[in-house]
C-alpha cells in the first residue's frame, strides 16, 4: 500500500498577485519582507527535506523591461474589467527596469536560489497572473500567455514548466487541454468541498471558520489522482492562513487543525496539499516562520512514524 504524501505549493507572485488592488507605493516594504522571507522559508525547506512546487507568475522570470516586453505576447487578455490586465502597468510606465532598481517585479535571483535548492519544482503560475475564468479573455490569449511563460522560463534558466496554478484558483476545465499542448502535466485543483464550488457572500466566513473546525468531509485526498485531458488534477486541501494580531487568540488552534489533518493523512495514506504566498509572510515573518516550522517539525514526526512522504506537485505524478 502507497504511504500517505504532504505536498506543498507556493503561488509566487510579489506585486502581480493583485497589481489592481495594490498601490506598489504602500506595499514596498511588505514585499521587502517579502522577499526577505523566500530565502529563510527555502532554508526550512532545506533543513527538514520538503519538497515543494514555487508556482510562478512569468514576468518575475525577466531580466528587465525590454525583456519582459520582448517575451510578452501580441494577443494579451480583453478582460471586460480592464484593471485585471496587469500589462496596463508595462504600458504606463508604472514599473522599474531591473530587479535591482524594481525588487516588487522582477525576481530572477530569487527564482536562482529557488533553483538551487534541492528538491523544489519551479512550476508556472502563468505568464501574466492571467484569470482563466474572466469574461472577455479567450482560449487563444491563455495559449499565448501559457507559450510565454515556457519560453522566457527556457531562455532564462533552461527549464521546462511541467506544472500550473491557476491564478487565483480559476480552474477552468476546458483550458487543460491547452495546458497540456503547452506542457503542463499537473494542475492544482481546488478542494472537492461545498465552500469552494460556491460564490455566495458568506463563503469567504465559511473557509475561514473551516481553518478551526470541520464543516466539510476530510480535506485528505487518495493517492489514486483524477486525470483530465491528460492532465494530473492534484487538489488543494488546506491555505495557510497567516500569522495576524486578529487572529492571535486561535493561532494555536488553526496550526492544530493543520496537524491533525497531516495526522489524518499519514495514518491512512492519504494526501495532504498545503499551499501559501510567499507574500503571505511579508507581515509578522517570524512568527510565519515559527509557525512553518512548527508545521514541518509535525511533518517530520509523521514521516519517522509512519512514512509520511513530501512531494512537490510534479512527483505527485512520477
Amino acid at each position: 500500500m502507497a504511504n500517505g504524501n504532504f505536498i506543498i505549493s507556493l503561488d509566487f507572485e510579489l506585486h502581480w498577485g493583485a497589481a489592481e488592488k495594490w498601490k506598489i507605493d504602500d506595499k514596498k516594504s511588505y514585499f521587502d519582507s517579502t522577499r526577505m522571507s523566500i530565502p529563510l522559508v527555502l532554508d526550512l525547506f532545506n533543513k527538514y527535506d520538503i519538497h515543494a512546487t514555487w508556482a510562478t507568475v512569468g514576468f518575475l522570470f525577466a531580466k528587465n523591461r525590454t525583456q519582459l516586453l520582448e517575451f510578452a505576447p501580441k494577443n494579451k487578455p480583453t478582460y471586460t474589467n480592464n484593471q485585471l490586465s496587469y500589462y496596463n502597468l508595462l504600458e504606463n510606465n508604472e514599473i522599474g527596469n531591473d530587479e535591482i532598481l524594481d525588487p516588487y517585479h522582477f525576481a530572477p535571483s530569487l527564482i536562482s536560489l529557488i533553483l538551487k535548492t534541492p528538491n523544489q519544482e519551479l512550476a508556472t503560475h502563468t505568464f501574466a497572473h492571467y484569470y482563466c475564468n474572466e469574461r472577455g479573455q479567450t482560449n487563444e490569449q491563455f495559449d499565448a500567455d501559457l507559450k510565454a511563460a515556457q519560453l522566457i522560463a527556457k531562455e532564462n534558466f533552461n527549464v521546462v514548466l511541467k506544472s500550473l496554478v491557476f491564478p487565483r484558483n480559476q480552474y477552468n476545465n476546458e483550458y487543460l487541454s491547452i495546458a497540456y499542448q503547452n506542457g503542463i502535466e499537473v494542475v492544482r485543483s481546488n478542494p472537492d468541498v461545498w465552500f469552494w464550488k460556491n460564490n455566495f457572500k458568506l463563503i469567504p466566513i465559511a473557509r475561514a471558520f473551516d481553518t478551526l473546525f470541520s464543516i466539510s468531509k476530510s480535506l485528505t485526498f487518495s493517492n489514486k489522482l483524477e486525470s483530465k485531458k491528460n492532465i494530473i488534477l492534484l487538489p488543494a486541501s488546506r491555505f495557510l492562513r497567516p500569522f495576524s494580531k486578529k487572529e492571535k487568540v486561535v493561532q494555536s488552534m488553526k496550526v492544530r487543525r493543520i496537524k491533525n489533518e497531516m495526522t489524518y493523512a499519514a495514518k491512512n495514506d492519504k494526501c495532504y496539499h498545503l499551499w501559501w504566498h510567499p507574500h503571505n509572510f511579508g507581515y509578522f515573518t517570524n512568527e510565519n516562520l515559527e509557525m512553518l516550522e512548527e508545521i514541518l517539525k509535525h511533518y517530520q514526526e509523521l514521516k519517522s512514524k509512519y512514512g509520511f512522504a513530501s512531494k512537490n506537485m510534479l512527483e505527485m505524478k512520477l
